[in-house]
């Protein structure tokens, strides 16, 4: 029987891209006078992307899941290549000391944001493949044969991450692997695999944080304003304390749509990693309940579609993109609100970006894909 998409997933989606929208045409407007002297240049800009994610939304929804499955490996590949060339003199593009963009001509983009999206595909058409091979021999044998698992299962998994972790340590790009690792460590889990595998993995991508975290003097800093968000409230705690002040002064219901105070230049990132506490300020307590149940909801009817998925495939993607946009949303609200570390994620369909929110909606044209096919 030929089945409808999720109406109410779909629904959502698109209520969270109106709102992105309509708090960055208030929140960019300023910034956009002083700059270009166009109090709309940051927002058409924003359309121009939701426009060219919306396509893509559109297109990957169309294409055959199996063939979406046969492709992941090439798809990976070439991410992984757009990886490479962000090194490359006059294509890559260096910004705040970290070098994760590539600039051809008027294009501008960060390969890293994709390669959630590839990584994912990849690692559920690899699992998949995986036991479907094994069910043949029948799960009793497959459980004896811990050789095999290590050989066929884990050492690729162990390969995928390691390759993507030397490269995005390389572009100082911490926050992206932290998402990027804990989602496909959530899918090979929720795979069936042995639950030693899920712990030998978990032990060795906490060790690498550390390592990482410890090679980086900012991010030594990012950790002291965590534990102590008073130190240094004009330098290294600026962006936390400015964050909080936004928040705390919404109250419940906040100061109004447009009528922030710390977008005048006293938050860092307003429009980008810090938009969730001009939300809290303008819509106070109440807007940021909204929102915060709104990702929630996201990922509710994620897991949804996954469960409604006929094949191991689909069902691993749904899971993955799943937890993908809903962790990165809720990393963003905690760093927000000093519950994590000052993470550069941004926050999904409403901070300002094009790389950001062309991956997430092609997530949500899988998605929407999985649960017609489901």
């Amino acid at each position: 029987m030929k089945r409808h998409i999720n109406y109410y997933f779909l629904t959502l989606v698109a209520l969270l891209l109106l709102a992105g929208i309509l708090f960055l045409a208030t929140l960019s407007s300023l910034t956009s006078l002083n700059f270009f002297g166009n109090t709309n240049y940051y927002l058409f800009r924003q359309l121009v992307r939701i426009l060219i994610g919306v396509v893509l939304c559109v297109i990957v929804f169309k294409i055959p899941l199996p063939f979406l499955k046969k492709i992941s490996p090439i798809l990976l590949v070439v991410n992984l290549l757009f990886l490479t060339f962000v090194f490359l003199p006059f294509i890559g593009v260096n910004f705040w000391g970290a070098t994760r963009w590539i600039s051809i001509g008027a294009i501008t983009f960060q390969p890293s944001e994709f390669l959630k999206i590839s990584a994912i595909l990849y690692l559920a058409a690899l699992v998949s493949n995986r036991f479907s091979e094994h069910s043949k021999k029948g799960w009793a044998a497959l459980a004896k044969k811990s050789y095999d698992n290590l050989r066929r299962l884990f050492i690729p998994f162990l390969l995928l991450l390691l390759i993507i972790t030397v490269i995005l340590y390389y572009q100082k790009d911490l926050s992206t692997l932290l998402i990027t690792v804990a989602s496909l460590i959530v899918v090979y889990f929720v795979a069936g695999t042995p639950l030693l595998h899920m712990v030998l993995a978990f032990l060795i991508a906490a060790t690498s944080a550390v390592f990482f975290i410890a090679r980086e003097s900012y991010r030594i800093e990012r950790l002291k304003v965590f534990f102590n968000p008073e130190i240094d409230p004009l330098g290294i705690g600026l962006q936390m304390k400015q964050s909080l002040i936004a928040i705390g002064s919404g109250g419940i219901f906040g100061k109004g749509l447009g009528m922030s105070v710390q977008k005048f230049g006293f938050l860092p990132q307003a429009m980008t990693d810090s938009i969730f506490a001009i939300i809290g300020e303008e819509t106070g307590i109440v807007g940021t309940s909204l929102l915060i149940l709104s990702f929630l909801l996201f990922f509710w009817l994620g897991l949804k579609i996954a469960n409604s998925a006929t094949d191991k495939f689909s069902k691993l993607t749904a899971i993955g993109i799943t937890f993908w946009i809903t962790s990165q949303a809720f990393m963003n609200v905690a760093s927000a609100i000093g519950l994590f570390p000052l993470s550069g994620i941004p926050l999904p369909f409403f901070s300002y970006g094009g790389s950001h929110i062309i991956s997430e909606l092609i997530g949500v044209g899988i998605l929407l894909n999985i649960s017609k096919n489901g």
